[in-house]
């Protein structure tokens, strides 16, 4: 079921995004800088019908692939824009209240994705994390880090106060440790949702060349953007 709405959208759960950072560049006068920023956060009227335009496709291909590949799942996905003044481009895969998936997306990020390739990807990349329970995932291996690392350090006798702080470190490794792995997931699946939707995900990958590379480090949350691009090369060889 298609809902698209534009409200400042509060995040109810854990989420995972896509966000990119704009490079540092000399500081114009003050009256151009503001029309730069505009420009770079606020989407024009044909970029946000490109976006409604988008929705319509990739929304209900992602539902019937959700519905085909999991039970017990709520499957109907409504699209936000997240108004919130926000500078940087991001997108990212929520739950409200009663379990329905959300699909954010803030103005930055429709403003500045370059095709509808690279939208349509990072929406059928979004929405493979609800089918793929990456969620439910990060939250329980965030749970299983803080009890083992808290456990470990009550057993040593610290302080309640240490207790408290290994287990928050437990929780921040457990969540981390699988994000990679959630990541490089969701890109195989979305580039299945994109295809099948009528885009192209070998161009709409070409997302990942207009963002910071986190490289390969220990405990990142995102992989290196050469793995992704090349598991969507891989995926979209073999439909």
């Amino acid at each position: 079921m298609r809902k698209l709405i534009c409200a400042s959208f509060l995040v109810l759960a854990g989420c995972v995004s896509t966000t990119t950072t704009q490079s540092p560049s000399p500081q114009p006068s003050q009256p151009q800088a503001q029309s730069a920023q505009s420009k770079a956060t606020t989407p024009t009227a044909a970029q946000v019908s490109r976006f409604k335009t988008v929705v319509s496709r990739v929304e209900p291909v992602a539902e019937r692939m959700c519905r085909q590949q999991t039970s017990n799942l709520n499957c109907d996905f409504k699209v936000v824009i997240d108004d919130r003044p926000q500078k940087s481009p991001n997108a990212f895969q929520t739950i409200d209240k009663s379990g329905r998936p959300i699909l954010a997306f803030n103005l930055p990020m429709i403003a500045q994705v370059r095709n509808d390739d690279e939208l349509a990807f990072v929406m059928g990349h979004e929405a493979a994390h609800h089918i793929e329970r990456h969620l439910d995932q990060q939250r329980n291996n965030a749970m299983a880090g803080a009890i083992i690392l808290g456990g470990l350090a009550a057993l040593t006798g610290a302080s309640s106060g240490n207790v408290d702080a290994a287990a928050d470190l437990g929780a921040n490794v457990g969540a981390r440790s699988y994000s990679k792995n959630h990541e490089l997931e969701a890109d195989a699946l979305g580039t299945v949702i994109t295809r099948y939707a009528g885009y192209n995900p070998v161009r709409g990958a070409e997302f990942f060349t207009q963002i910071p590379d986190p490289g390969d480090r220990f405990l990142g949350t995102h992989p290196p953007n050469k793995s992704r691009i090349e598991t969507v090369r891989r995926v979209n060889a073999g439909l």
